[in-house]
């Protein structure tokens, strides 16, 4: 395909010329731009710009898509235009990082931490849940059930056991997730860890009531008597003290002879952080800690109705910003040191509550696909993931979101007026209720009953009258419209090109392509796709694969148009002339092919059913990324007419989920 150079030439005028390039490059579907002031792009004329399907800023990138097959020979074009050099992905996202504000690149260094290490937690959470309904009194019984029945005490047990192992031992998983993240050798992060909960030092839990005592243990380290205690539960001793050694270890790094690194830099790093550490780290992050815990609990203990409405309300915001990761850490510090957490509960009914505004609309607009999508999204945030729906639906039509707000907020003021607490974080929405103290489920289920009525109830009364509205100025549009062919206006809260149609004859299609599903897993819409480029529709349509294993088949006998050079994603051509992207994980373009096999070349001829590519679905989670791999029928495809998805179970090279039909 021949690149107008006129249109690229629009695309560097349009972000504000060449000289607001800081740097540039591109993955197989978009630009991904540094650009030194925002401010300067011109998004009309990108919108008007036959090249661009879309475009939107992310972490301090502006991202313009393409599409796959194009996006480098727009790049091309554009380089030799502006004179730049070509950069990297790390290069365009290490300046996209300097622009971010100190409080955006912490919250960002926050989430890089925490979001590798949450499948534990969360797992934790779960497991926690089930030994509070076998252990919990008044749940069947006055007593509690091991209680009514000894016999089921050990198994309780058994399940307390490994539920309590990633919090006891929290600090070795943020000493691996942080040292990781500062630049360190992860296992020395482990290490680290390990050392601040050791089985010799008094556990953090016990302090208060060793102080009491006057029972601390502690070190005389030449006369000073230093508190022999461990950091269990706590977050920001192993934070400060992951990014010491992270540091300590590159400076070694670069200093100490190849022949002796084993026996030095390993040693020494260690050694120098654990004494500081314990000596001067721990007591002051410790005494820090506690102090922020400290003045949460008074303001939501004095201010309970104001905390409520801000957090319970506002929650849902901090998800679109990202920060909602900033307060894992929070939540953890909380049950380390209070027992339990008063945020938890508020963001499960956060969840919840846009959960059940994305449901309403099902009952508002009109249109069958966004009707799926408002199903399924609700009940993706009934079970804590609420991305779907928030950004699939919620701020679409914006109302439901606003709703899902108020509903949340009503629900978080009854929660901490009744000082509703959480024994540990886990999955979010209805299953949250296992993380709740049992003998306050009553008070948590009212809570779930309000955040389910309001945002529902609200969402469909003000939808439909705003449908309404829209649909009697349609009408009266379309008597005005000359004879032939009609375009009928969507009503509001529908999608415009979605629901454009010809009210003349149509003609049945001549050929249809069944797509079998590349993975298997679960199909899903587009729309729960964590990014906006493919759950936007700006790519093309078509469907997604959460999957359940790291395999990747051809979905019919096909010709290997393209393979990106970091192997997550690939483009086939069937003999029709129909191509088709496979895009493993989100933004995995970052690993530079680290976890991924490929099995195949451009020009590569491959059956149905042929294995393609291999990748490490753990390693992928490990670093952060979903796998949730989108299966996209690029735009500009002329000889497709339309495209039905089926979503579900998939079972690779056997299950349909995608049925084209071509025009005659």
């Amino acid at each position: 395909m021949a690149i107008d150079r006129k249109n690229v030439e629009d695309i560097v005028r349009a972000v504000g010329g060449k000289e607001n390039i800081e740097v540039a490059t591109h993955c197989v579907t978009r630009l991904r731009f540094s650009l030194y002031d925002e401010s300067k792009v011109d998004s009309a004329a990108l919108d008007a710009n036959d090249l661009v399907k879309g475009q939107f800023s992310s972490q301090g990138q502006f991202q313009i898509v393409i599409g796959p097959g194009t996006v480098d020979k727009v790049y091309d074009e554009m380089i030799q235009l502006t004179g730049g050099a070509r950069s990297s992905k790390d290069e365009v996202k290490s300046a996209a990082a300097r622009k971010q504000n100190p409080l955006q690149r912490a919250i960002k260094t926050l989430a890089d931490i925490f979001i590798p290490i949450l499948p534990a937690i969360v797992t934790a959470g779960l497991l926690l849940g089930i030994n509070n309904i076998l252990t919990g009194p008044g749940i069947f019984f006055s007593q509690s059930l091991v209680d009514v029945y000894p016999q089921w005490k050990d198994i309780a047990a058994i399940i307390n056991t490994i539920a309590s192992t990633a919090f006891t031992f929290l600090p070795a998983l943020i000493g691996w997730a942080a040292v990781t993240r500062f630049g360190g050798s992860p296992l020395l992060g482990i290490v680290l860890g390990l050392i601040l909960v050791h089985p010799d030092l008094l556990s953090a839990y016990g302090y208060a009531s060793a102080s009491t005592e006057g029972t601390v243990p502690t070190w005389n380290l030449f006369g000073w008597h230093l508190e022999k205690i461990g950091y269990q539960g706590q977050v920001l001793p192993v934070l400060v003290s992951a990014y010491i050694l992270a540091n300590i270890e590159k400076f070694l790094n670069k200093r100490v002879h190849d022949s002796i690194k084993l026996l030095v830099v390993a040693p020494v790093t260690l050694l120098i952080t654990g004494f500081l550490a314990f000596t001067i780290i721990g007591p002051v992050t410790f005494g820090i800690a506690n102090a922020i815990t400290s003045g949460l609990v008074y303001v939501f203990d004095h201010f309970a109705i104001l905390g409520g409405l801000i957090y319970g309300g506002f929650y849902a915001l901090l998800v679109i910003t990202g920060m909602h990761h900033t307060f894992l850490a929070v939540d953890v510090q909380l049950i380390g040191s209070e027992g339990g957490t008063f945020l938890w509960p508020m963001l499960a009914l956060s969840n919840i509550a846009q959960g059940a505004a994305a449901l309403a609309m099902m009952f508002v607009i009109k249109e069958q696909k966004t009707k799926g999508l408002a199903v399924t999204s609700s009940i993706s945030a009934f079970l804590g993931v609420t991305e779907p729906a928030i950004f699939g639906v919620n701020i679409r039509y914006r109302y439901p979101f606003i709703f899902g707000m108020i509903g949340s907020a009503l629900g978080g003021v009854l929660l901490t007026i009744n000082q509703v607490r959480a024994s540990s974080i886990g999955v979010g929405g209805v299953p949250g209720f296992l993380s709740i103290f049992p003998n306050q489920w009553g008070v948590f289920f009212v809570g779930m009953a309000i955040v389910l009525i309001v945002p529902f109830v609200a969402t469909v009364l003000y939808g439909r009258a705003v449908v309404s509205r829209a649909e009697k100025s349609s009408v009266a549009a379309a008597g005005a419209t000359a004879a032939g062919t009609t375009t009928v206006s969507p009503p509001a809260g529908q999608d415009e090109l979605s629901s454009r149609r010809s009210v003349q004859g149509s003609q049945e299609p001549v050929n249809i392509l069944e797509l079998a599903a590349p993975l298997s897993g679960t199909a899903v819409p587009l729309a729960q796709v964590p990014d906006p480029a493919f759950a936007e529709g700006q790519m093309g349509q078509g469907i997604a694969i959460e999957p359940s294993e790291g395999k990747v088949y051809a979905p019919f006998d096909a010709t290997v148009a393209h393979v990106i050079k970091s192997k997550h994603a690939l483009i086939l051509e069937h003999a029709s002339g129909v191509q088709v992207l496979i895009h493993v994980g989100i933004n995995t373009v970052s690993l530079k092919g680290s976890g991924f096999t490929q099995l195949k070349n451009i020009g590569d001829k491959v059956k149905a059913g042929e294995l393609l590519l291999e990748f490490d679905m753990d390693a992928i989670r490990a670093a952060g990324y979903p796998v949730i791999t989108p299966i996209i029928i690029p735009v500009g495809q002329e000889m497709v007419e339309k495209i039905e998805e089926k979503t579900g179970p998939a079972t690779a090279k056997q299950t349909s989920i995608l049925t084209i039909h071509l025009k005659g």
